[in-house]
């Protein structure tokens, strides 16, 4: 099955439409909650070319870059599947895993670093991602905050990005690109050059609306920047690997760009207008939309672009 956003949407979406309070809970709690016995789950390989794959599982997308100089991979979810996560590279690649970038802090890209060899595996990420590891801290999504523990000292980025970096790994030009805060403020977005193929992270969800940790830096101002920023290094042809959710291309980006400069507006003139979050999220102002993006993520996206809106204000 084709890995979608994991947080409990449908749950954030009834609780705030009855301005229920949720508590705070553990990212295991929210993932066993979500997932169910995890460790049952199995892991969906996708091929992009013979070089270049993408693994679903429990959390977000995982890109596979194999070659002569071993494994790379994007992102690695969680300790909980990380066996069965290397199980699928080994059927891809019977080198080692040299080099794991994560696109942001969050567990359920990142905590799989907790499961990694680094005596092997050189983790990379932008400079705030790595400080957000290290330090923990509540990831609030209006009705549900996820409390993520600190990372221990080797399960951090040994390497970091201000504002990019390039790999040359495996006959690619590999890309790391950082446009500014966006879904948060440590994003990356990586490039497979040779292959025309972009992982997203989670600045991009194909499937869903998006997710925005306005609490630790990110706006749906920033979002747009960035997608816009990204959209002039794609072509129609570039193969779009996003955050969750299906295979995409530069048109689904597009769309979504669009998509929130709508929302953003409307949001922006209720604000004005003096409207609650309760009324702007009664007044549906992604309803055009709902049949393109699963609905039950409505609840964070409208509750967390308020946010970020009011911030703006």
């Amino acid at each position: 099955m084709i890995n979608k956003f994991p947080y409990l949407a449908i749950i954030s979406f009834l609780l705030l439409a009855s301005n229920i309070q949720a508590k705070t809970i553990t990212t295991e709690e929210y993932a066993r909650s979500a997932w169910g016995d995890i460790e049952q789950v199995e892991i969906d390989t996708v091929k992009i070319n013979d070089n270049l794959y993408l693994l679903y599982g429990v959390g977000g997308n995982i890109a596979v870059s194999i070659g002569r100089d071993g494994v790379l991979i994007v992102d690695d979810q969680l300790p909980l599947i990380f066996p069965k996560i290397k199980e699928a590279i080994k059927r891809l690649s019977k080198k080692d895993i040299v080099y794991t970038i994560n696109t942001h802090w969050h567990w359920d890209h990142a905590d799989g670093n907790l499961a990694l060899n680094t005596d092997i595996t050189k983790i990379i990420s932008h400079s705030n991602a790595r400080k957000n590891m290290a330090d923990g801290g509540l990831i609030n999504m209006g009705v549900t905050k996820l409390n993520q523990d600190p990372y221990p000292e080797e399960a951090l980025p040994v390497i970091t990005h201000d504002k990019g970096m390039t790999l040359y790994f495996n006959d690619e030009k590999v890309d790391i690109i950082h446009f500014g805060p966006a879904h948060t403020t440590g994003d990356s977005i990586i490039y497979f050059n040779n292959s025309n193929a972009i992982h997203f992270g989670d600045v991009f969800f194909s499937d869903s609306y998006p997710f925005i940790d306005v609490d630790n830096g990110g706006s749906i101002s920033g979002v747009i920047n960035f997608l816009e920023e990204a959209t002039k290094i794609m072509d129609s042809e570039t193969i779009v690997m996003p955050g969750h959710g299906n295979i995409a291309n530069l048109s689904d980006v597009i769309e979504t760009i669009e998509m929130l400069k709508i929302v953003k507006s409307k949001i922006v003139n209720m604000i004005k207008e003096g409207k609650t979050l309760q009324e702007v999220f009664d007044a549906k102002p992604t309803k055009e939309f709902d049949k393109k993006y699963d609905i039950s993520s409505i609840g964070y996206f409208v509750d967390r672009a308020y946010a970020s809106l009011k911030k703006d204000k």
